[in-house]
């Protein structure tokens, strides 16, 4: 009977342990690869100087890194308020009826793929205005809100009903009770879960080609064409240039950089404060 059990948790373990190594190792084997070959393109020029020509060596993707720092904080300025008074709405002042609707619309959206965005902005801002960074963001926006707004309401529902009951018992009105102790009280989840959404976003390319387009200049205009890490990782990556497609490694390990950095500031720099 024990050395029935003993095979039967062996089995169970080996099963687990098998199942680890084949989700960990096409991540190790795609993190190792973008390394190695990123490595070679990443030095100083690379990270501060404009593109070259096509078919001339050299030249870097500042113009992406600030392109996508540039989309990065539209998207958040759009999403994040938004967000968060839908959040509000659903958990403080959730009407059945409405409630459900935007729940189920919310649910809706989450799962849209990118491309749909993409095209969904390009019809109905692109080819009235152009392509521009503000369009870009919010192509990115209609990704990221449907998850912040699932995010920011797990966030609030969190907060104990006490500390609602001791604002109101206090004789504070519910919007500043909202305002000042439930928010508050979130805040770090509600950072968190921003942070998260904003490294997911940051490597969307789908929507980008539809909206911002890109370019080979600095953007000094959020109305104008802006490029992104994604975008120029796709355009040389498709190139015929060895040159570029060396550029595109390093660009995507700069991305890969970027993410991880997000996700160890949530990790780390938010840790204990949820």
């Amino acid at each position: 009977m024990a050395k029935g059990r003993k095979i039967k948790d062996w089995l169970l373990a080996a099963s687990s342990a098998s199942s680890v190594a084949i989700v960990a190792f096409p991540l190790i084997h795609i993190i190792l690869t973008t390394a190695m070959n990123g490595i070679r393109s990443i030095d100083l020029a690379f990270l501060t100087s404009l593109p070259k020509p096509p078919g001339e060596a050299g030249g870097g993707i500042a113009h992406a890194i600030q392109g996508s720092m540039i989309l990065a904080a539209l998207t958040m300025a759009i999403s994040i308020p938004s967000s968060l008074m839908i959040a509000v709405y659903l958990v403080e002042y959730r009407d059945r009826r409405l409630g459900e609707i935007l729940e189920v619309v919310n649910d809706a959206f989450t799962g849209t793929p990118s491309i749909v965005a993409g095209v969904f902005v390009y019809s109905f801002v692109v080819l009235r205005h152009g392509f521009s960074a503000l369009a870009g963001a919010m192509a990115l926006s209609i990704l990221a809100i449907p998850n912040l707004v699932r995010i920011f309401g797990e966030a609030l529902k969190l907060v104990p009903l006490d500390l609602r009951m001791a604002g109101l018992a206090l004789g504070a009105p519910k919007w500043r009770v909202i305002i000042h102790i439930v928010l508050s009280a979130a805040m770090p989840s509600i950072a968190s879960g921003a942070l998260l959404i904003l490294a997911r976003v940051m490597g969307e390319t789908a929507p980008l080609l539809f909206t911002a387009f890109g370019s080979n200049r600095f953007a000094y205009d959020i109305l104008h064409p802006v490029s992104a890490i994604p975008l120029v990782i796709y355009t040389y990556a498709t190139s015929p240039y060895t040159d570029w497609h060396g550029k595109a490694w390093g660009a995507a390990l700069i991305l890969m950089l970027l993410v991880l950095a997000i996700n160890l500031l949530v990790k780390y720099g938010l840790k204990g404060r949820g």
